[in-house]
């Protein structure tokens, strides 16, 4: 079995929410367990979550989570790299390969991570997912390309590392778009709220 780490992204500065977006409730807890959450139901290991400003309110608000590695990014105004390069770091001695989770997106269900870590291996050396015709998250990268990774800049995540190993890239589609809904604004937020009091289940 490969050995395979989760890096959850939440750092980011919720510009567009206005207010720290990863601590709202959603159906009654913060939202950026949805993703922490995901890692640990599918023994990923480590998990790293990197935050910026908000470290200490994510250790407090999942201090019930065990096997969960908190890492503050000093440089997390620079942009998505920082935290990018941070968690790469920090796994890649120890897995064969990364899921990149962002902690803004509550609805990927387990259906999702379990059929890329199936895929993994086979000829790829990435795995994405595609929302009813929409690239998302998480994205499951091989260890041959943590090299890659590190040498990122500003605020730019992986998508031309991806581009250059478009032969070598599994996408699996799913025809759900909710799965991958990123909640960045008060009316997505509102959406979100929305989906889990209808109680609209992730197939």
């Amino acid at each position: 079995m490969p050995r395979i780490g989760a890096i959850i992204l939440a750092a980011g500065l919720s510009k567009r929410m206005g207010h720290p977006k990863l601590l709202l409730p959603l159906n009654g807890k913060p939202l950026f367990r949805y993703p922490l959450e995901q890692a640990i139901r599918n023994h990923l290991q480590p998990i790293c979550l990197i935050a910026g400003q908000h470290l200490q309110a994510f250790q407090t608000a999942s201090s019930d989570l065990v096997s969960v590695e908190y890492i503050y990014n000093r440089g997390y105004e620079q942009g998505m790299s920082s935290s990018l390069k941070i968690g790469i770091e920090n796994i890649k001695d120890c897995t064969d390969a990364a899921f990149i989770f962002l902690a803004d997106q509550p609805f990927v269900p387990n259906l999702v991570v379990q059929s890329m870590i199936e895929e993994f291996g086979k000829d790829t050396r990435i795995v994405r997912p595609q929302y009813q015709g929409n690239f998302g998250h998480p994205i499951l990268i091989d260890k041959s390309l943590y090299d890659e990774f590190l040498k990122l800049e500003g605020d730019q995540g992986g998508k031309a590392i991806i581009n250059n190993y478009k032969s070598e890239t599994k996408i699996l589609t799913f025809d759900h778009p909710f799965w991958g809904m990123d909640i960045d604004t008060p009316e997505e937020y509102r959406i979100g709220e929305q989906r889990m009091t209808a109680n609209i289940p992730n197939l």
